[in-house]
Order: structure tokens, then sequence, then C-alpha cells
């Protein structure tokens, strides 16, 4: 009986051990913040402003050079279709997923939304050096299939984290529907085009592409091994 328990101790202790090998701890990680600060009013971008100018939630991911989730002047995946037309982050979620599965990607980014803009939001989020990238999208809405975000967004720069880094948003069209503006009626693209940048109406003003806002990244932790 002794043996029997002596042998179940010694299995219990390896199965713990186990848990806390090298490459099961979270090590090696650095935490920001992501502040997305809209901008977007009827004074900034007066052509045809809508009633009831919004973001979606914030969705995306720290991933590696292996995966992009969307680039300019490439077909948008059905993720960042469904997020620029509807605002659902399902199927991106999923997309994102499985990346994760694949070891292309590290951790998810899902935050909430601006209810009515301008306004903003707040999220945190992983990354490590061997995933310092930072994919983030958010829809404008409404609209026929318009976002912002970054794309493959660097955080390890000469050899460091970055303490804090701005981006200036554009709008962009996922080349999924043929709306014009705000509040067109859906009209499926067919085919789709690549994504672009919209440098026309309605956020070309006064004669300046007018931005919708800005991400600002802050290192709030960091855990990586000096």
């Amino acid at each position: 009986m002794k043996i029997r328990n002596l042998v179940f101790i010694i299995a219990v202790i390896l199965l713990i051990s186990t848990l806390f090998v090298p490459g099961c701890i979270e090590k090696d990680t650095v935490t920001y913040e992501v502040t997305f600060t809209a901008t977007w009013s009827e004074e900034t971008h007066p052509d045809d402003f809508p009633s009831n100018p919004h973001f979606s939630g914030l969705i995306g991911a720290s991933h590696n050079e292996e995966v992009a989730f969307w680039k300019e002047g490439e077909l948008s995946s059905p993720g960042i279709k469904n997020m620029a037309e509807t605002g659902d982050k399902s199927p991106l979620n999923l997309e994102i997923g499985n990346a994760i599965l694949n070891k292309t990607a590290f951790k998810l980014i899902s935050g909430g939304g601006i209810s009515t803009s301008p306004g903003s939001v707040s999220v945190e989020f992983k990354v490590s050096e061997e995933y310092p990238l930072v994919t983030l999208v958010t829809m404008i809405a409404p609209s026929p299939d318009w976002f912002v975000g970054v794309d493959s967004l660097n955080l390890f720069e000469e050899g460091a984290f970055v303490n804090e880094k701005t981006v200036v948003l554009y709008a962009y069209d996922a080349g999924t529907d043929n709306g014009t503006n705000y509040t067109s009626p859906n009209e499926p693209s067919d085919p789709p085009v690549p994504i672009f940048k919209i440098e026309g109406y309605p956020f070309f003003y006064e004669d300046e592409l007018v931005p919708l806002g800005t991400f600002t990244f802050k290192k709030v932790k960091d855990e990586s091994i000096k």
C-alpha cells in the first residue's frame, strides 16, 4: 500500500512539473494598452455626415510575419468582409483562432466599440519578441464596407519594445460592397475588389484627406527577459 501511495505521489509530482516546464509558462511578454480616439464628426467630415456615427468593437491580434489578416491591395477575407459590412467580429475571431492554433498569431485582441463618435475606447493585449506585430480594425458605421485599422504594425524596433506609438487612421474600403455613401443600400461587389484607401468623398474635405482618429499604443507592463 505504501509503495502504491508513493507511486501515486510521484505521478502527481511529474504531472504538475510538466505544467511548469519552459514553453508552458507565458513568459517574455509585454502588455500594451491601445486607445482608439475617434475624431470623426460632422465638423471634421461634413459631407453627408450620418445621424448615428459609431464604430464597431475592436478586433485584431498580435502575430508574426507569417500571417496577415488584411492588406491594402489584397482581397478581404470573410472575417474582414463581415467586420467592415456589419461590425460582426465572429468570422474574424475564427480566423485569428486558427492562426493561433497554427502558431502564427499569439493573442486575440477584442475590445469595445464607440457608440457615438467622437469618443474613445481602450483595450489591453500582449505581444512578444516572437509575435511583435499587431493588426487591429473597427468598422466605420454606418457605411457599406468601410473601416479603419492597422496591418502588421511592429511594436519591436531596434532590439526593444517601443514605449509608445501613435498611428493616424484613414478610411479603407473592404472592396466587398459598391456603396458610395454612408447609408447606401447593400450592393455586393461582384466580383470583390482589393482593399483600398478611400482618398475622395466623403473623407476628402477642403483639399485635404481628413483622418478619422488615432490608435495610440502604450507599453504598460514588460515581462520580457532582459
